[in-house]
């Protein structure tokens, strides 16, 4: 399963409310009368003051939600260490794993042998986490009749399907509080593999710093992936915001020190520059 990245929601007309704030700072522009004059020429030419000014206060102003989905956990646990941003993510907890979807990495896909044996890895968590779950829920059934007046059958002699399908019948809300309580716990056995979705919101300044770490090249390749996708989907809507946006290399020397890929040059043409 291959990323999809949504574009759900952003400031309306970002580019201007960028180049207004960007105008007060430097006129004695009033808060009634900032807007005027803002045509889409002039307004470009605020944001391209603020990109040679290396100004980026203004741009926070701008912010953009996206829809993530079909990304692993551990590519999620990688976005969400981007702290200047919101985020609403597809609980385990609440959600049921037992049928869950998972992301291979390429290498391991163009592998046969490495393929089988992931595969038959990810089938045996799911089938633990099945069993734990149910043992959970069974456990939570008998302690509950146990110290409970209330008659639901004689539990000792059914099999534990049995026990869950007849208690979900007898009483709907206190099964959805056990199979919940579970889950949190069956959840540990779940992998990195595992797909999650994903709603995230940054401002326009965060999400050129995301960018920069997460367009380079040394940037893991699932992140590296949704931080492509997002970057081609902001540039629709903002492309004198983002004129400059990508990795670190682009527009001076790589960041990364002795760690660099070598390959400033191949990127720059793959962006354009």
């Amino acid at each position: 399963m291959s990323a999809k990245v949504t574009l759900l929601a952003y400031t309306p007309n970002p580019e201007q409310t960028v180049a207004m704030s960007a105008k007060l700072c430097y006129s004695k522009s009033d808060i009634e009368t900032v807007r005027d004059g803002l045509t889409e020429e002039k307004t470009a030419s605020f944001l391209d003051m603020l990109s040679s000014f290396g100004h980026q206060s203004p741009i926070e102003h701008a912010s953009f939600t996206f829809g993530i989905e079909g990304i692993s956990r551990a590519c999620s646990h990688q976005l969400v260490r981007h702290r200047i941003a919101s985020y609403s993510q597809q609980s385990q907890r609440y959600v049921d794993g037992s049928s869950f979807e998972y992301v291979t990495p390429p290498a391991i896909a163009e592998n046969p042998e490495l393929l089988e044996k992931y595969t038959k890895a990810l089938e045996l968590e799911a089938k633990a986490y099945v069993e734990v779950r149910d043992a959970l829920i069974v456990q939570s059934i008998k302690k509950y009749a146990e110290n409970s007046d209330v008659n639901i059958g004689e539990l000792s002699n059914m099999s534990d399907s049995d026990i869950i399908s007849s208690f979900k019948n007898f009483d709907k809300k206190k099964f959805s509080a056990f199979e919940k309580t579970a889950n949190e716990d069956a959840r540990f056995i779940l992998p990195n593999a595992c797909t999650t979705k994903i709603i995230c919101t940054f401002n326009a300044r965060s999400l050129l710093n995301f960018f920069e770490h997460r367009c380079c090249n040394r940037a893991q390749w699932e992140i590296r992936d949704v931080a492509q996708q997002m970057l081609v989907l902001v540039k629709e809507v903002a492309p004198h915001i983002f004129q400059k946006a990508g990795p670190g290399c682009l527009y001076g020397s790589c960041p990364e020190g002795a760690m660099s890929c070598g390959k400033a040059k191949e990127m720059r043409e793959k962006f354009g520059v």
